[in-house]
């Protein structure tokens, strides 16, 4: 009796060997078997810009599949989004989760270098053309070399606060090239600024020149917006304009829409809890995304 329980014993051991053995041997299989990291989307480039005089940076994120052959002859709407002031242009893919935001939708997401230009022509620095060269030389290129749709339509800009200026002060004066522009926490009354705010007034008065500079008039948006005639408001691009309850650029913006609002002129705006910091702007980037593909998508079905 005791011999066939060391038998057994032995055979019981045998098949424990086995089953660890078969266990670690199938485990390489399995990760074998896991779905590959997707390839990376952010592509850096620059831009021999004749305006600036210089080589202007700016990163390109493409959807997923660009390069697959079955999409060979497939066509993307673009988004623009513009950085604030002291920032650059891989703020937005250094920041945020941008790329991981993006990984679901269908559109090229492009982020062009402004400095601190106000995305504007600078009266004090002749090469700084921040505004002629996104219009002028950034979106020909970006529409040469990435397989965009080319129109107003399939085209929006944003950014933060900067930026948020930026992009409502480009969907206000060039409606023929962006159909949907949006703003988070915008520095909307920029021009307007004056002496008393000591940390925007370098850039400011570089940009803009001296109070009440026929550059600060051409660039305010609230100018722009008051004196626009009832023919053009037709025209205009969907605007989209946010502000955190704890930024202190809060009143400008309540002001901004408040003038929309009196000039019926097509818009959404939030405010949510928060303040002027990139925790906020990285929720807020996500709804704009979520709003621009409804946006595209009702596009492109009126389209068909």
């Amino acid at each position: 009796m005791s011999k066939n329980r060391s038998i057994l014993a032995a055979w019981l051991l045998v098949f424990a060997f086995a089953f660890t053995v078969a266990g670690q041997v199938a485990q390489p299989a399995t990760e074998q078997s896991a779905t590959p990291a997707p390839a990376n989307r952010i592509e850096s480039h620059r831009l021999a810009s004749k305006l600036t005089g210089r080589e202007m940076p700016y990163r390109v994120i493409v959807p997923e599949g660009y390069s697959d052959r079955a999409n060979a002859q497939t066509r993307y709407p673009v988004i623009y989004l513009l950085h604030g002031l002291f920032g650059h242009f891989d703020n937005w893919t250094d920041k945020t989760k941008i790329d991981e935001f993006s990984r679901t939708y269908k559109f090229i997401i492009v982020t062009p270098e402004g400095a601190d230009g106000w995305y504007t022509d600078s009266v004090s620095a002749p090469a700084d053309k921040y505004e002629s060269y996104i219009v002028q030389e950034l979106v020909p290129k970006i529409d040469k070399e990435f397989r965009t749709v080319p129109d107003r339509k399939s085209r929006a800009i944003a950014g933060l606060s900067m930026g948020g200026y930026g992009a409502l002060k480009f969907g206000l004066k060039y409606p023929d090239k962006f159909g949907l522009a949006g703003s988070f926490s915008g520095a909307l009354d920029a021009p307007l600024r004056g002496s008393d705010h000591k940390a925007l007034r370098p850039s400011i008065t570089s940009v803009y020149g001296s109070d009440n500079s026929e550059t600060r008039n051409d660039n305010d948006i609230f100018r722009i917006v008051r004196e626009m005639p009832a023919e053009k408001v037709k025209t205009l691009p969907f605007l989209y304009l946010d502000c955190g309850t704890e930024d202190f650029l809060l009143q400008p913006n309540r002001d901004f829409a408040a003038l929309l609002i009196d000039k019926k002129i097509p818009h959404e705006f939030r405010q949510l809890p928060g303040g002027h910091t990139w925790p906020y702007w990285e929720v807020q980037v996500q709804e704009f995304l979520e709003l621009a593909d409804r946006y595209f998508a009702k596009q492109k079905t009126a389209s068909a």
